[in-house]
């Protein structure tokens, strides 16, 4: 297939309501919508065209600006909370980390040992994957950093041996990704199952749920969409659940409504008394004019939504 010049032109704000008018949209207040437009940007705002648009470059009939900017405003509520989510998942994820190793190993300082972790090998694309040197070197630049943090500051002041502060300081200077690169660098899988147990999953399922976590908290973090989405990383598949799960239906861990249960599953076995089902319900209901279907929630072969508040998981 031979590629083409882009031709299209820059186009004015008012231009571009035009050309939605064109399209079929329905504008009733134009100085409104061009004050979204302003704000948001056309680009943007056109990834949530597509569910109201049967054919190219023409809306449904019926179709107004309302329902593409109560998509967008519920896209970024959805992201705040699985950003709010993913956060107190991230933080139980440490805090195992800690524990465990801290009392497998009877050492406050477990991670100066280099023999928990795999030796350097070369990962995707011809880069070295080192666990162990990558996160001294996380601990080296904290401590050499012109203003440390209070925590860092405080343990290189009082104490000289050991010369990292302990397993507890050290995880707080982590991301998720780095959290994640570091259990997939673990040598021993007893290691990842001490973690991985305290969420009720199978290591190498919570290893790819980790990566998912990752990916996740980078589209929300970034302001990226999450409804109408094919996740590029893809959450592994649960199929000997340990606890409440749902029903092999919805099990298209492409989309985002898997990626919404892997949360409440991780949430539950964190915080039994967790509020996510009753802040989603909430979300969904606040926002009758979006499909929500393109969240990937499964029908019943006859176009209506299975009730997946009614699954075990969400109970």
């Amino acid at each position: 297939m031979s590629k083409k010049t882009y031709s299209k032109p820059f186009l004015s704000f008012d231009a571009q309501i035009t050309l939605l008018e064109s399209r079929g949209l329905d504008i009733p207040d134009k100085a409104r919508a061009k004050m979204y437009l302003q704000q948001i940007n056309y680009y943007r705002l056109s990834a949530y065209f597509l569910p109201f648009q049967s054919r190219q470059d023409r809306f449904d009939v019926g179709t107004t600006f309302e329902h593409i900017i109560k998509t967008y405003t519920f896209d970024r509520e959805l992201r705040l909370l699985v950003f709010d989510a993913i956060e107190r998942i991230e933080i139980a994820i440490r805090t195992q980390y800690i524990y465990q190793l801290a009392q497998k190993y009877n050492d406050s300082h477990w991670q100066d040992d280099p023999t928990i972790f795999k030796i350097a090998l070369k990962g995707r694309f011809g880069k070295i994957i080192d666990p162990y040197n990558d996160f001294q070197l996380i601990i080296d630049k904290a401590k050499n950093a012109k203003k440390p943090e209070v925590f860092i500051k405080h343990y290189i002041n009082e104490y000289n041996t050991p010369p990292n502060p302990p397993a507890w300081m050290c995880f707080e200077l982590l991301t998720i990704g780095e959290l994640s690169r570091l259990y997939k660098g673990l040598r021993n899988n007893a290691d990842k199952k001490l973690i991985a147990d305290y969420f009720k999953l199978h290591h190498t399922v919570f290893e790819s749920w980790l990566h998912a976590l990752t990916y996740v908290r980078n589209i929300c973090a970034h302001h990226s969409r999450l409804w109408n989405r094919d996740l590029s990383v893809e959450p592994s598949l649960l199929i000997k659940p340990q606890a409440a799960w749902v029903s092999s239906a919805y099990n298209n861990n492409k989309r985002t409504f898997y990626f919404l249960c892997m949360l409440r599953y991780m949430l539950n076995q964190a915080n039994q008394n967790n509020d996510f089902t009753s802040k989603l319900n909430s979300l969904l209901k606040k926002y009758p004019l979006v499909p929500i279907k393109y969240l990937g929630i499964p029908s019943d072969g006859k176009g209506n939504l299975l009730d997946w508040s009614k699954e075990p998981l969400f109970l």
